[in-house]
C-alpha cells in the first residue's frame, strides 16, 4: 500500500508523522472518508468544501485543496482496487505536548483501503450518551471520535452495525458515523442540523434527491417510525430492519427501496455532484 504523507508517496511501514503531531496528542484535526470505485471518487468536491468548513472550525489554516486533489489521485493511482475507502486526514501538525499548537504546519496523509458493499440492512441500537448540540466541536468532522469508538463497540457487542445518538434535549440526532432518516406517513424526516448532527453528505444529497424534509424529532419516534433508514458514503442508503429489540420489515420498506433506487440513479450519472 502507497500514502500520501506531507508532499509524497510512501510504502505503509514508511508512512509516518511525527509521534508529536497534534492530531495524535490531543486529536486537533479533521478528516474526510471519500468512496472511490475503480479508482473514481464521488462527490469529492463536496467532501473538499466540508473539510475546509472543519478546518475553518477548529482553527486550523485552509488545507490546500489543489494538493489534497493532487494527494488523493496519486494515491488512487497507487493503488488499485474494486471499492475503496479514501482517507483524507488534515492535522495541526508537530506541536507541543498540550492544547496549544506548534508553529512547524499542518500535516496531510491521505490513504486508501479496499472495503466491500454494505448489505441492503441493519441492525441499530440506541445508547445513553447524548450528542452536544451547542458544543465547540459540534457540526465539525473531527479526529476527536472517542465517544463513537465507545458507542460503536456497544452496537457491536449487541449484533447491530451502528448506535443512534439523542442529544441533551433528547431528540433524535445521528449514528457514530452516519445520519438517520425515519419514514412517518410516507414522509421521509431527517434530524435539522440544529440537532447537533453532522452535515453529511450523503444526507444532503437524499434531502436534495428524494424531497426528505429536515426537522426536529423526538427519539422515541425510533419506536413508531413505518421505516428507518441510514446514510453515509459508505453506506450510501442502507435500510434499518432492527432497532434495539423492536423488528421492522426485513427487506428494505418500499419508501426506503424508492430513496436507494433514487440515489443510484443519480449518483451514477455524476459522479461530482454538487447542492447548488
Amino acid at each position: 500500500m502507497k500514502i500520501w504523507v506531507n508532499g509524497g508517496l510512501h510504502d505503509a511501514e514508511n508512512a509516518l508523522v511525527s509521534v508529536l503531531d497534534h492530531g495524535l496528542t490531543v486529536g486537533d484535526g479533521v478528516f474526510e472518508t471519500v468512496k472511490a470505485e475503480r479508482g473514481e471518487t464521488f462527490a469529492l468536491t463536496l467532501h473538499l468544501e466540508r473539510l475546509t468548513r472543519s478546518a475553518r472550525g477548529l482553527g486550523l489554516p485552509d488545507p490546500d485543496l489543489d494538493e489534497v486533489r493532487r494527494a488523493c489521485a496519486a494515491v488512487l493511482d497507487a493503488n488499485p482496487m474494486e471499492l475503496g475507502r479514501l482517507r483524507i486526514t488534515y492535522t495541526g501538525g508537530l506541536s507541543p505536548l498540550g492544547s496549544e499548537r506548534g508553529d512547524a504546519g499542518t500535516s496531510l496523509v491521505v490513504g486508501l483501503g479496499e472495503t466491500g458493499r454494505r448489505a441492503d440492512s441493519t441492525a441499530v441500537v440506541t445508547v445513553p450518551w447524548t450528542r452536544n448540540e451547542r458544543g465547540a466541536l459540534t457540526g465539525l468532522k473531527t479526529t476527536s471520535y472517542g465517544e463513537n469508538v465507545v458507542a460503536l463497540a456497544r452496537a457491536r457487542e449487541r449484533g447491530a452495525t451502528e448506535a443512534l445518538f439523542a442529544n441533551t434535549v433528547g431528540q433524535l440526532c445521528e449514528g457514530t458515523g452516519s445520519n438517520v432518516f425515519v419514514v412517518v406517513g410516507g414522509r421521509i424526516l431527517t434530524p435539522s442540523v440544529s440537532s447537533g448532527c453532522l452535515a453529511g453528505i450523503t444526507r444532503a444529497l437524499v434531502v436534495r434527491w428524494t424531497g426528505a424534509e429536515e426537522t426536529d424529532l423526538p427519539l422515541d419516534v425510533l419506536e413508531t417510525a413505518d421505516e428507518i433508514f441510514l446514510t453515509s458514503t459508505l453506506r450510501d442508503v442502507q435500510a434499518v430492519h432492527r432497532v434495539d429489540s423492536r423488528e421492522l420489515t426485513p427487506a428494505s420498506g418500499p419508501v426506503t427501496a424508492k430513496a436507494m433506487r433514487i440515489f443510484d440513479e443519480h449518483a451514477a450519472r455524476d459522479r461530482d455532484p454538487s447542492l447548488g
